[in-house]
Formats: structure tokens, sequence, C-alpha cells
């Protein structure tokens, strides 16, 4: 009898715990809400995985994430700016971080951060195609070309050939963003280069 007890009162238990929701559900649930365009519902969800588990640095990244397109730039800030002092070696939070500065018109700051990111991931095409964006928003065309060319060789796509092209144009040299326009109707290559898959 003793025993039927017991294991009926575990199973109550167990089917109780089995309701719970996980910091890393709410994580995924949450991306799940972003990518289907309910930023509301993600900010809800991450707001929700950060009380479970104040550590899950990945939230306070995603939640920076929606902060940002949402143009809540201090937020987004906070955010990435938590992470960093939780783990200086986040690449990809360096770029988003990076990004937040440039969107608030701090871009000399901005490339400070960016090239953090690229001495910790230099493999990592976000961060040159995020670093030329302000150098070419800084009128430094040379070095936007430079890296607009190192994303090209490490995933080309149409929307580096048009900034590139965008760059050679300010530089006066139109044979070459020519032929960068003309290569970026090239249906071969992908239309764009996912800027914001920068956790990975």
């Amino acid at each position: 009898m003793k025993k039927t007890l017991l294991s009926l009162l575990c199973t109550f238990v167990l089917a109780g715990c089995a309701g719970l929701r996980t910091s890393s559900e709410y994580l995924l649930r949450g991306d799940g809400y972003f990518k289907d365009g309910n930023p509301g519902r993600a900010l809800a969800a991450y707001n929700r995985a950060i009380r479970l588990n104040p550590d899950n640095l990945e939230a306070y990244a995603s939640r920076g994430a929606v902060h940002f397109f949402q143009g809540n730039y201090e937020l987004a800030e906070a955010d990435f700016k938590f992470v960093l002092d939780k783990n200086p070696f986040q690449a990809d939070a360096y770029t988003a971080y990076g990004s937040v500065l440039a969107a608030k018109g701090r871009f000399e700051d901005a490339l400070n951060v960016f090239n953090s990111a690229v001495m910790l991931k230099p493999s990592k095409p976000e961060i040159f195609f995020s670093r030329a964006g302000v150098y070419f928003m800084l009128g430094r065309y040379k070095e936007a070309v430079a890296d607009y060319t190192s994303v090209i060789h490490l995933h080309p796509a149409a929307d580096v050939y048009n900034a590139r092209g965008a760059a050679y144009l300010r530089l006066g040299k139109n044979d070459l963003a020519q032929q960068d326009f003309d290569t970026a109707k090239n249906a071969k290559i992908p239309a764009s280069l996912n800027v914001y898959s920068m956790i990975d």
C-alpha cells in the first residue's frame, strides 16, 4: 500500500513539473515569435527566460536584438553591454553592440567595437559588412571597399556587391562600380547577406 501511495505521489509531482517551462524553452519561444514578426510576444518570452535564469546570456542578446529592431537603442545597448560584461569573448554581441552604436550616430565608437569583433571572429562576414557600412558613413570609402571585398570572399551576395559599387562610385571608380552593380544582378548569388543572423 505504501509503495502504491509513494508511486502515485511521484506521478503527481512529475506531472506537475512537466508543466513548468525552462528559461531555454522561453528563449526558443521568443525566437519563434521574433521570426514570425511578433516582437511584443518575443520580448515577453525573453523577459520570462531572463526571470527564470538571470544568467541566460542568449536571452539578453535576443532581447537586445528585438529592442534594436524596434529602435529602442538605449535598451538594446544595455542588453548587449550586459552580455559583453559577462562574456567579453562573444563576437556576435560585439557586432550587435556596434550596430547599436552606429544607429545612434556614434560611428567611431562603433568602429572600435567592430574591430574587437573582427579580432575574435575574422571569418564572420556580417562583422565586415557592418563595419564597412560605418566606414561608408564616415566617408572612408577605401576602407569600406576593403571590408566589402572581405565579405565577398567569405559570402558573396547581391547587396554586398551593390554596397561596394556605391563605395566605388564615391571614389570615382565608375567602371568598378558598374561591374559590381552588374554582378549584383546575377541570379546565381544570394540576394542578401543575412546581417542579423549574428547569434550562432
